[in-house]
């Protein structure tokens, strides 16, 4: 297996597409979507270690519910609802938006490829930076989640995608881009994603 990449810096030039995720990358919402789970896990009469909870929500919300609150279907529901409800005013990373402006004005695409359903145009709206992408890949586009590379693949071969680089946080965002022979950067949050894709 191939070692994964620690966090670096490209020269935004260097590409002509950029394959983003949400969550973590340009949307802060780790924070805010733990609070929202412990809060719903109060509601179920269970409580949990906050940083753990942050941790867990990092892998997967499959994997937060697999290790909390394994047996009860009706969790996710209602975990998604107070979620939704948090990110109603969404909160991107500093340089997001500007970064995306940049990447357009110089001649460049944006495309986003997310887990969530039709509810992240929504969030990308509200984020005002919506106008800033080609095209966005939803869970109801119908491809395999990440780390499996078929949305990748789909819009490298749509749009003849030849520089590209995807931007994720997670591990499965680094997977699913070298599966599709595609270069990718992992953000920890820690920099301006500015200083961080310059």
């Amino acid at each position: 297996m191939q070692k994964v990449p620690k966090y670096a810096t490209i020269k935004i030039m260097k590409f002509h597409d950029y394959i983003w995720d949400l969550g973590g990358t340009l949307l802060d919402n780790y924070e805010t979507s733990t609070q929202a789970f412990c809060q719903t896990l109060k509601e179920f009469g269970l409580e949990a270690d906050h940083d753990q909870v942050y941790a867990k929500l990092k892998v997967s919300t499959d994997a937060a519910i697999a290790y909390f609150i394994p047996n009860q279907p009706a969790f996710r529901a209602h975990y998604k609802s107070r979620e939704a409800q948090a990110l109603a005013e969404p909160v991107l990373f500093t340089g997001a938006k500007e970064l995306l402006a940049k990447i357009v004005d110089q001649g460049g695409r944006n495309f986003m490829i997310s887990h969530r359903n039709h509810l992240v145009l929504d969030i990308l709206k509200k984020a005002g930076i919506d106008q800033y992408f080609t095209e966005v890949v939803t869970s109801e586009s119908g491809f395999a989640r990440k780390p499996n590379p078929e949305s990748m693949l789909y819009l490298k071969h749509k749009y003849a995608m030849t520089s590209t680089l995807a931007i994720g946080d997670r591990e499965i965002d680094w997977q699913a881009a070298q599966a599709a022979g595609i270069e990718a950067l992992l953000f920890d949050g820690k920099k301006s994603l500015l200083e961080t894709v310059v």
